[in-house]
């Protein structure tokens, strides 16, 4: 189910072998991101239980999931724009089926990061998955 973009980023992995090699490509898809306009930096919008700022702003059009965001820590900031490649052009009524864990072991990104991180991954996820349509 995943989004093309995100098979991207698999056939980049499977390319890097090497995991810092891997940790600075997503850096570099972090840095490719738009910055989240200030405006958009707020409560309502930071996600909680990161050890980094995050902010995720969804933006549903036509019936389409998209979310643009953005972190003050780099590696999180990479994160988000795996995230976004996961997520974004995904009908409403799919979001809540895409299984972000199962998506994500496929490049072996949760076995690489801190706890830390990887708790701030699954509090981003959650924050999207409350996204979906009831």
């Amino acid at each position: 189910m995943a989004q093309d973009a995100f098979e991207d980023i698999v056939a980049d992995f499977e390319f890097l072998e090497d995991w810092e090699d891997r940790y600075r490509h997503v850096i570099d898809l972090g840095k490719a991101m738009e910055p989240l306009p200030d405006a958009l930096k707020v409560p309502a919008t930071k996600v909680d239980g990161c050890a980094s700022q995050v902010w995720l702003h969804p933006r549903p059009e036509n019936g389409t999931f998209y979310f643009d965001g953005e972190s003050d820590a780099m590696i999180v900031q990479g994160l988000i724009a795996v995230l976004r490649a996961l997520y974004n052009g995904v009908p409403m009524e799919a979001l809540a089926k895409v299984d972000a864990q199962a998506e994500l072991k496929r490049i072996s990104l949760e076995d690489h990061l801190s706890a830390q991180r990887s708790n701030g991954l699954r509090a981003m996820i959650k924050r999207i998955k409350e996204q979906a349509p009831a």
